[in-house]
């Protein structure tokens, strides 16, 4: 769907409606929910021991194969969470520009708590992109200086993500980092949550809207809280 003319003719940036655009966003939105739920599953395993986790690892790697080529499994999740990821930085921003232009130049004051949560979404998910990067650097292309000197890249037959975790994690300022980045994953997810439900034409009474703020903030904070406890546990030994 596309705007129509006399939109367009208001200044405000061509392309899909904002009903579409909030639909995309939130199906993508459900696509990252689920992914950083499966991955902080997964990042669990580091408390079963480096075998398990070297496994799991390995075995994302090895997934179909002979089947389907080394690394398939890994390329075709990349290809689909970098397809959303472009469709839900477009759709955002061509929302927001709207937005900003329906405004004007007047800022509103007094804003009720849950509208500014709503206007550091733009904040939290470029916290969460810079954050993709430097993790990305960090524990999978092992990149200098972002990536610990112990970094150590898969082979086709074994996988040292447990070791580079631990070596990743047991500098101080990178978890720092990591602890706040899942701070804004929390917030972003609670938020976004209660937007998926409501972009795709849902219409709860007050009553419901609150009990859908309350489970999407307790997935928030499960994500983020499972994620925390493991620079914490290697910081103070737990894990070595």
């Amino acid at each position: 769907m596309s705007q129509s003319p006399s939109t367009r003719a208001a200044g405000h940036p061509a392309g899909l409606s904002n009903a579409a655009a909030k639909v995309v966003m939130a199906l993508t939105g459900i696509i990252f929910g689920l992914f950083v739920l499966v991955h902080m599953i997964g990042n669990l395993k580091l408390y079963m021991g480096p075998a398990d986790f070297n496994g799991y690892a390995h075995w994302l790697r090895a997934a179909f194969h002979p089947v389907l080529p080394h690394e398939s499994l890994l390329w075709i999740l990349r290809i689909v969470l970098l397809a959303c990821l472009a469709a839900h930085l477009y759709c955002g921003w061509l929302v927001r520009s709207r937005g900003r232009i329906a405004r004007g130049s007047v800022r509103r004051k007094g804003m009720p708590a849950s509208t500014w949560m709503a206007r550091s979404m733009p904040l939290t998910g470029v916290i969460l992109l810079g954050f993709l990067v430097f993790h990305l650097l960090d524990l999978t292309i092992g990149t200098t200086p972002v990536a610990s000197d112990a970094f150590q890249g898969p082979t086709v037959d074994a996988s040292f993500a447990y070791t580079n975790v631990v070596a990743s994690f047991s500098r101080w300022p990178v978890a720092l980092v990591y602890g706040l980045t899942m701070l804004a994953l929390c917030a972003h997810l609670a938020h976004g949550l209660v937007s998926v439900v409501l972009d795709l034409g849902a219409t709860p009474g007050p009553k419901a809207v609150r009990t859908v703020s309350a489970v999407a903030l307790a997935i928030g904070l499960l994500v983020a809280l499972g994620n925390l406890t493991i620079p914490v546990a290697v910081l103070t030994g737990v894990v070595k």
